[in-house]
């Protein structure tokens, strides 16, 4: 059903939904395009409604090819809409849904895109914040690059500061989606431009893996191994590009490349990365089957229904892994202590296979029959020792009545 957005402009049909909003394929003065429906609590919010636009002018003036460009910011009574251009094509996070993982070439390229167009954001003074496959866009009408991957553009600037508003959040408090965030958010600093180096290697690495390098589990545990895990490396990538990828993971935000940097450097890994297949690489265990055996766990054949992403977490407990979740999370921002891991942890260390992971239900009951088997062991021991010195005394009490003849032939005879 059509539905007036403005006096301009007039939407016929969703094409999708988001935490933040629904967006409408719609008309305009110059032809189609796609309107971003705004929640209408986000909406109502007046100081919220401020704020977004003073940002509007900024945000109006990114114009680059990688960049999805913004034409209009309608605010009409309940209504407030972001209008935008109409990309044919589809999301990041549904090719990745369909094929798992891509051809190293052409994750390369993406993000090579994307990192074009951060570094046209950086410089106009705008930090994107929430840089996830969800926010690129692959432009199916574009030429195609290299590994056959279409143009990708970048887009949702400004709707993580625009829900990240100071009635909504408190320096405590965290927002973004968990498997992306820098390890300064969620320790409470300001994002800055860093932060979208941070994401994009992130997005990167699940291109690549098929999951990203922290994700899995409560979004309090992935919280936590982005500020004290190392990332895991990616076995069959040349050491060139590993090299570059943990450097923009680097948890310290000046260690990482600026966004322009990130651009050249990728591009010029193509050619080394030109005909190889998709990685064929584990994925971590899910946190969820820890406390189970590895042979009474189901397949995936013996689950029913559509099986959960690894590559990122439902922020709303019982929500569907699907590209419509939710895109924010606001959580509590991490003590110390609890960043430090605590006495369970949540390190996902290399281990062997079928070894349970450390703090878990499996590894504390093991831990537990180890210590039942050892005080055991040592109550044996302790029987044994008592026993022998008992013996001993005998056989002394025996030779104390012999005489020296009798106690010189226990000795043993030399051949």
């Amino acid at each position: 059903m059509a539905r007036k957005i403005g006096s301009r402009y007039t939407a016929h049909q969703i094409l999708g939904r988001g935490s933040a909003g629904t967006v409408w394929l719609g008309e305009g003065p110059e032809g189609p395009v796609a309107i971003k429906l705004m929640r209408e609590d986000l909406a109502s919010d007046q100081e919220l409604v401020g704020r977004f636009v003073q940002e509007r002018t900024a945000l109006l003036g990114l114009d680059h090819p990688h960049v999805v460009g913004m034409h209009d910011l309608v605010v009409d009574g309940n209504d407030l809409a972001l209008v935008m251009d109409l990309v044919r094509g589809t999301d990041l996070r549904t090719r990745l849904d369909r094929e798992r993982r891509l051809a190293p070439e052409a994750a390369v390229a993406i993000a090579a895109d994307v990192a074009d167009a951060l570094a046209a954001a950086h410089a106009a003074g705008v930090v994107h914040r929430d840089v996830k496959p969800e926010n690129v866009l692959l432009d199916m009408q574009g030429p195609l690059g290299p590994g056959g991957s279409h143009p990708a553009l970048l887009t949702d600037f400004g709707v993580a500061k625009l829900v990240d508003s100071p009635r909504r959040t408190r320096a405590t408090k965290v927002i973004g989606t968990p498997d992306y965030l820098a390890p300064e958010i969620v320790e409470g600093l300001p994002p800055r431009a860093a932060v979208d180096i941070y994401a994009l290697a992130t997005v990167l690495y699940e291109l690549l893996a098929g999951f990203t390098p922290f994700g899995g589990g409560h979004p309090g545990a992935v919280l936590r191994r982005h500020v004290t895990e190392a990332v895991a490396p990616l076995p069959g990538i040349p050491d060139e590009l590993w090299q570059l990828l943990i450097q923009c993971l680097a948890k310290a935000p000046a260690s990482r490349l600026r966004a322009s940097e990130l651009a050249e450097r990728l591009r010029e890994q193509l050619p080394q990365l030109a005909g190889m297949p998709p990685l064929d690489v584990d994925e971590p265990d899910a946190e969820s089957d820890e406390d189970e055996p590895a042979e009474d766990r189901p397949t995936a054949a013996e689950q029913p229904g559509p099986q959960p992403r690894r590559g990122a977490v439902p922020l709303v407990p019982g929500s569907a892994t699907d590209s419509n979740r939710d895109t924010h999370t606001s959580m509590r921002v991490p003590e110390p202590d609890e960043l430090a891991g605590g006495a369970r942890g949540t390190a996902r260390v290399p281990r062997a296979s079928g070894a349970p992971r450390p703090g878990s239900a499996r590894h504390r009951a093991a831990m537990v029959a180890r210590r039942r088997r050892l005080a055991l062991g040592a109550a044996a021991v302790a029987v044994v020792a008592a026993v022998g010195v008992g013996g001993w005394l005998a056989v002394s009490d025996d030779d104390a009545d012999a005489t020296p003849r009798e106690r010189t032939s226990t000795s043993p005879v030399a051949p």
